[in-house]
């Protein structure tokens, strides 16, 4: 298949920019990937969509304030987005200045800390911690700021560092939120509890590489970045309770559903921690989802990819279609979709 099958034109003015006044108050389009019927709704009507002993499973990751800014020893500026703590001391990340560091090279943060280039891993460096006995996560939580996906125009202010980051985040380690699950507020998920809906839990911190495009024409040349992934036994164990109930098994977030396809690659589901590069396209036989709630993706992306095989391609052309029509807000602070899946192969 061809990336350019994944293209689409978008209004500017439909990238969202900021999030809604209540994270409730976002619109929801439904969609039936076995019909392709669309509905028009607001996402506080999703609990009329679910029945009770469904599931709905979330992702607990929560965002770091990943994004340094720092001088080399010549004196250029460098910004640093910090992908995963290695350990204390060492950390993965990307890096952005006007010419590549080198090896043994130091960028300063502030007096007396400073990062050291040990080496380069792919698109990443691999950076040691010197000064103060600071962790790579005190750091960051000390001196770095919330990173925004690129498509937001404006710096992080206070509002962003409470609504890009959900309700129920508590594993510190995404450097992008699972935005599905930004829709969610205290109410509703009470709401959901009283109606007898089960709600578990996964954790997949989320990679900087969610916001880059396919850049091969080919999209089985495209390799995806690597994620950590934890999927309890406790979720294993209500997801089998589902199934013997009758009950569906929603995915809240392209993330929950890598982490959980990651989980039952062998073909049985499993708990444990892992690291996936899963890449879902078109033809894809899912194991473990029947439902998908999610946000409207970038063009040319690997999400908006895994969402045509999730609901069918022509499906998901004619829904985003209707969405930019019905001026739907796009990506991470927009409006949501709830998709029901065409069929075990996408």
């Amino acid at each position: 298949m061809r990336t350019s099958d994944y293209d689409f034109d978008l209004p500017p003015e439909l990238i969202a920019q900021t999030p809604c006044k209540a994270r409730s108050g976002s619109r929801l389009l439904h969609l039936d990937g076995q019909t392709g019927a669309l509905k028009d709704l607001t996402f506080q009507l999703l609990p009329s969509l679910l029945r009770q002993e469904d599931l709905l499973i979330f992702n607990d990751t929560r965002v770091i304030k990943a994004r340094l800014h720092g001088v080399k020893s010549s004196g250029g500026k460098v910004e640093i987005l910090v992908e995963r703590a290695l350990d204390q001391q060492l950390a993965l990340a990307h890096i952005r200045a006007s010419k590549a560091p080198k090896p043994g090279s130091t960028i300063h943060i502030a007096d007396g800390i400073h990062l050291e280039i040990l080496k380069r891993q792919g698109e990443l460096y691999e950076l040691a911690l010197h000064g103060e006995g600071l962790s790579v996560m005190a750091l960051l939580d000390r001196y770095g700021k919330l990173p925004l996906p690129p498509y937001i125009e404006h710096p992080a202010d206070s509002t962003d560092e409470e609504r890009y980051q959900t309700i129920y985040a508590r594993e510190p380690g995404a450097v992008a939120a699972p935005t599905a699950g930004l829709h969610f507020d205290a109410d509703m998920l009470a709401l959901l509890k009283s109606q007898g809906i089960n709600i578990a839990y996964v954790t997949l911190h989320v990679g900087a590489g969610t916001f880059q495009p396919v850049r091969s024409e080919d999209i089985s040349q495209h390799r995806m970045h690597s994620e950590m992934y934890t999927v309890p036994q406790e979720t294993v164990d209500l997801i089998h309770a589902t199934r013997q109930q009758g009950g569906t098994v929603t995915a809240v977030g392209t993330t929950v559903l890598r982490a959980l396809e990651s989980a039952a690659a062998a073909g049985e589901l499993q708990s444990g921690q892992g690291e996936t590069d899963i890449f879902i396209t078109p033809g894809y036989r899912f194991r473990v989802v029947e439902r998908l709630l999610t946000n409207f993706h970038l063009p040319r992306s690997t999400l908006l990819m895994l969402v045509s095989a999730f609901a069918g391609m022509d499906n998901i052309r004619h829904a985003y279609q209707h969405a930019i029509e019905e001026r739907y807000r796009f990506f991470s602070y927009g409006d949501a979709m709830l998709i029901e899946r065409a069929g075990s192969a996408g």
